[in-house]
């Protein structure tokens, strides 16, 4: 078995951001590492993080102005979710979370992760990272969870939209895509993968994130030129997006100050009501408001 590769903590130094966000803002995507000798981080993931607990995110979150967040179950932690669980079942009804299961759960578990505060399953098209999943399992799955209200999360390469919207447009569920599809902004904002993204997001059961600005940048922090890509979502469905830190982010190419992160969201916005919109209004539907 091949050795998972270390990977690079966060910035410990998160400036303090001069946008103030509203009360109820939400990060909608970030994630709990370990602590290793607590949750175990699966045996078969193809890297290794440092320790990033919940006390640590809860840290960031307080310094940021953030009060609610969703924590994406990470692919290091493989279908072990006892690290996810944990850190909503301490967060006074603040946190709710993805998950990330095999294929033959039962029933019993998905009701179990529900009440747990899991609204979605992720599934990880990002073929350098792990085994593709095949269609008809997520086919099965989106019909599966469609009754407790859940949605399915995509994590995929911008050079693969083309060939999975087929598949997220036939789905009875709400999809949820990660990073605005992982698109190049060296390639520019008339780009093909671009231009299918938003034509998706035409459709009523379509979401993005707008986060990954460090991902979708081909230049330094502050990552100005994922904007344009950001602010085009916006305008196309800005009841659908969604924002998050994506702390500690695991296998960026430049690591992002948070602080820094969210004055940049504050680019992707200037309007108080869509600011609101995107960090209260639009998780609330996704997660809080699904009983």
């Amino acid at each position: 078995m091949t050795t998972p590769k270390m990977i690079a903590g966060p910035d410990q130094n998160p400036v303090k951001p001069s946008l103030v966000l509203p009360e109820g803002a939400c990060d909608s995507h970030c994630h709990i590492f370990g602590p290793g000798d607590i949750f175990p981080y699966h045996p078969n993931r193809s890297y290794t993080p440092p320790d990033a607990g919940k006390e640590t995110l809860k840290a960031l979150h307080d310094h940021l102005g953030i009060s609610r967040a969703v924590i994406v179950h990470a692919s290091c932690h493989g279908p072990y979710m006892d690290a996810t669980l944990d850190a909503i079942a301490s967060s006074n009804g603040n946190y709710r979370g993805t998950a990330m299961v095999e294929k033959d759960v039962s029933d019993a578990e998905l009701r179990r992760l529900h009440e747990g505060g899991i609204r979605a399953v992720r599934f990880n098209f990002v073929k350098h990272l792990e085994s593709v999943p095949d269609p008809e399992e997520v086919r099965r799955m989106a019909d599966r969870v469609k009754e407790m209200g859940w949605h399915l999360v995509v994590h995929l390469d911008a050079v693969d939209i083309d060939e999975l919207s087929p598949l997220l447009l036939e789905l009875p569920v709400p999809f949820l895509i990660d990073h605005m599809a992982r698109v190049k902004a060296s390639e520019g904002i008339d780009q093909p993968a671009f231009k299918t993204l938003l034509d998706l997001m035409g459709h009523e059961n379509a979401w993005v994130k707008i986060c990954g600005g460090e991902r979708v940048s081909s230049q330094d922090a502050p990552f100005h030129d994922a904007i344009p890509f950001a602010q085009a979502l916006i305008a196309a469905a800005p009841t659908r997006v969604l924002w998050g830190t994506d702390f500690p982010h695991p296998n960026v190419r430049i690591m992002p100050n948070d602080g820094e992160l969210v004055n940049l969201f504050g680019e992707y916005t200037s309007d108080p009501a869509v600011q609101k919109q995107i960090l209260v209004g639009n998780p609330s539907t996704l997660y809080f408001d699904v009983n």
